[in-house]
């Protein structure tokens, strides 16, 4: 009778240490598809931030575009009057060496904030790939070794 009380214990302790082993695994799954989830979130909120960011880029440069236009248009005429091709001679020489001599540094600064813009936006490309292939890393990772052929592992390598 001892036997079989001691037997049965013992098989009811088994029986209770698979269940909490079954928890804890289920517990570890949901915290990895939590973190999982909490990852694919941040990811989002940083690809709509460089969206934002590209955007605001893109809308400068068109901006930048439309002033470099104007100063053009306004540096021709300038250097007409200079010339003496235009007939009006309101102003004199010197005034107007002063106004060209402005609006060619003003077109140089305007050059230098393209550039930084550029830079800008280039800088955004570069952060989307390389977000995009440690998303694709992950992925990769993601699967089991043993699932892997010759091709996957070698691709994996590369990202």
């Amino acid at each position: 009778r001892q036997q079989a009380e001691y037997s049965t214990s013992s098989s009811g302790d088994e029986f209770e240490s698979k269940p909490s082993a079954i928890d804890k695994a289920k517990r570890t799954l949901r915290r990895r598809k939590k973190l999982e989830k909490e990852t694919k979130q941040l990811i989002k909120q940083e690809e709509l931030k460089r969206l934002h960011k590209a955007q605001a880029v893109q809308r400068q440069l068109e901006e930048l575009e439309e002033r470099q236009r104007a100063l053009e248009i306004f540096g021709v005429e300038l250097e007409r009057k200079l010339r003496g091709e235009s007939d009006s001679s309101t102003k004199d020489e010197t005034q107007m060496l002063h106004e060209w001599f402005e609006l060619v540094l003003e077109k140089n600064k305007l050059m230098r904030y393209e550039s930084q813009l550029l830079i800008i936006a280039q800088e955004l490309e570069l952060e989307d790939h390389q977000s995009r292939l440690e998303q694709k890393l992950r992925e990769k990772m993601a699967i089991d070794d043993s699932l892997k052929d010759e091709m996957d592992l070698n691709e994996e390598d590369e990202i």
